[in-house]
């Protein structure tokens, strides 16, 4: 699991422990490195920016995650990553390098990439979860996504919730829309059920 842009927090901590009383083994990961902690948005928002902008280092953190996973006894062939806001562009980041995951999970997560990376086969199945009223996703990246799905003869779903805004899943958020948040996780559940048999 790859949580939101200022690190390990509650709502991915939740989603661990109800991940675990399906019967699945989670791991959040903590991609900044011990102690680097963003203290407020504008620090979260340079440090997931350089991510964005790097992509291949992020992708190389997330790689070194699995390592870890792997390492820790989970069966590669049955390994999905989920990822929240800053973690839900990381999800993406996953199945566009081509790391060795079945399926990943973009929830609130920043969908638009580079239009200058070429677009490549990707094998990933791919679920996002996008909030309706999403300021920072604009029709232009959803789109875009779209085509970049569809050119790269990828397995996905884009699943659209009304009336939400970008941290509607984090009980903590003024956002948040319990409705909705309980629709995604449903929806993030049935599709782990059908990639991880």
């Amino acid at each position: 699991m790859l949580p939101a842009w200022k690190g390990i927090d509650d709502e991915a901590k939740t989603a661990a422990a109800d991940l675990e009383k399906q019967g699945y083994v989670a791991f959040i990961a903590d991609i900044y490195g011990e102690g680097n902690v963003p203290k407020d948005n504008e620090s979260a928002a340079k440090t997931a920016g350089f991510y964005k902008k790097d992509y291949a280092a992020y992708q190389k953190r997330i790689s070194l995650a699995l390592e870890q996973l792997k390492k820790n006894g989970a069966i590669p062939e049955k390994i999905a990553v989920i990822g929240y806001c800053f973690g839900g562009t990381g999800a993406l980041e996953s199945a566009r390098g081509k790391l060795p995951v079945v399926g990943v999970v973009s929830i609130h997560g920043s969908i638009g990439k580079d239009q200058s990376r070429p677009s490549e086969a990707i094998s990933t199945k791919i679920l996002v979860e996008n909030p309706a009223e999403d300021k920072g996703v604009t029709p232009e990246d959803y789109n875009n996504l779209v085509k970049e799905m569809n050119d790269g003869k990828a397995d996905w779903q884009i699943i659209t919730y009304a009336n939400s805004k970008h941290t509607f899943t984090d009980p903590k958020s003024p956002d948040y829309n319990a409705v909705m948040a309980k629709r995604a996780w449903n929806h993030t559940l049935l599709f782990l059920k059908e990639i991880l048999k």
